[in-house]
Order: C-alpha cells, then structure tokens, then sequence
C-alpha cells in the first residue's frame, strides 16, 4: 500500500520547483536573517531562566543523562547539521527506536507515538508545551536553522523522499512553520510536504510573521503536541 501510495505522488508530481524558482529576494533574505539572528538572541536571553530550571528538572529526574539533546539533521540543499533540543527521553532512546517502528502513528517517512515508552516524566510535559523545542534558538542565532520554515528531517527519512518530497529541503528549516501551525501530529507526512512547499511557493516577510504569531498561540499545551 505504502508504494502504490509513493507511486502515485510521483505521477502526480510532473511540476518540481527548482532552486531558481523559489523566492531569493535579496531583502527578503537579509531581513529574514536579520530577523532570526537578532530573534533568536534576544529570545535565548529572556528564556534564559526557564534553561536553566529544565535543565534542573532534567538532572533531577535522570542525573546521569544530558541535559540538550544532539542529533542529526537535514537542511537547506541537503546539508547534514547538529539540531539542538532539550532531552525529553531516556538516554537509550536511540537505541530502542528500531522495536518501536512498528506502532509509528504517523503516516510516511516520520516516526511519532503518543504514548512513547522513552518519553520520561519531565519530557512529557516540556514536549506538550514544546519548550523542548527552544534549545534550537541556537541553531537559528548559528544559520543553520530559520525562525520559520520546514522541519528538518532526520537523515534517516530523507532517504525514503521522493523527488516531490525532497522540494522541502530546498530552503532553510524552521523552528515553526505551516505545519506546527495548521495541526501538527494530526496530519500526516504528505499533508506536511504540502504544506512545506505551499510556504516555499508563497513565502515572504508577511507570511513569516503570520506564522510566528500564530505559533505563539498553538505553543502551550497545543493537543497535537507528542
């Protein structure tokens, strides 16, 4: 089903963008940049307090353990980088992840599962209110990360995308973008990829700053958080 599925989105997918073809207005660019370097610093400093009381419920909980998550991520032109987050499970997650592929509750080349066995206590509450997700400030204050644009995938997935699915890497990820803010793990993979291309068709300082505000209002306690 799965390849009679991926079949029919490359029939249906004559029309790709090129890299000429996306939106590289050299003001938009530089005020974007702008935008998330002096965002991203000014946001790591007011948020500066709530680092670190995470980072003592973190240790509390699991002592031995990290307190910032590193992984692998893909970006812009497929350029492989460290995305930083703060530790929301045990520290052999990764290691387990392979008998859990099996209850992904997600359709397509992601992994997601509500009920997470690796998920600790304190990860539970700081992935339902995302702030998990604020560690990746430092990538966007680092370049190689936006404040808006599509989640980067893991390398893992990315070698299951089509040639459709990998229009998505074709600017630099976000932190948030339309998929956070239109229902995040309610939809699925191919829902996530139209939408990602649907803001690289139609991207500009306006549309970024609709989404930003828009994620501060999903942020907290957003149901299609897991």
């Amino acid at each position: 089903m799965k390849a009679v599925a991926v079949e029919q989105r490359v029939k249906n997918s004559d029309y790709l963008l090129t890299p000429d073809q996306v939106n590289a207005d050299l003001g938009y660019l530089r005020i974007k940049r702008l935008t998330d370097f002096f965002g991203s610093l000014i946001g790591l400093i007011l948020l500066s307090p709530l680092f670190l009381i995470v980072a003592i419920l973190i240790k509390i909980e699991d002592p031995k353990g990290s307190v910032f998550f590193k992984q692998v991520r893909v970006g812009k032109d497929e350029t492989e980088f460290r995305m930083y987050k703060f530790r929301s499970m045990v520290t052999d997650a990764e290691d387990r992840l392979n008998d859990l592929l099996k209850l992904n509750e997600i359709s397509g080349a992601m992994f997601k599962m509500k009920e997470d066995p690796r998920i600790t206590r304190i990860g539970k509450f700081i992935r339902k209110t995302s702030i998990d997700e604020l560690p990746q400030l430092l990538n966007v204050l680092m370049g190689n990360m936006s404040l808006v644009g599509p989640r980067p995938p893991l390398t893992r997935e990315v070698k299951e995308y089509t040639n459709f699915d990998k229009q998505r890497l074709l600017v630099t990820p976000g932190c948030t973008g339309l998929w956070q803010v239109s229902g995040r793990n309610r939809l699925g993979f191919e829902e996530m990829v139209e939408l990602d291309i649907k803001y690289i068709n139609h991207r500009n300082l306006r549309m970024d700053i609709a989404i930003i505000f828009k994620t501060i209002f999903v942020l907290f306690g957003s149901k299609d958080a897991f």
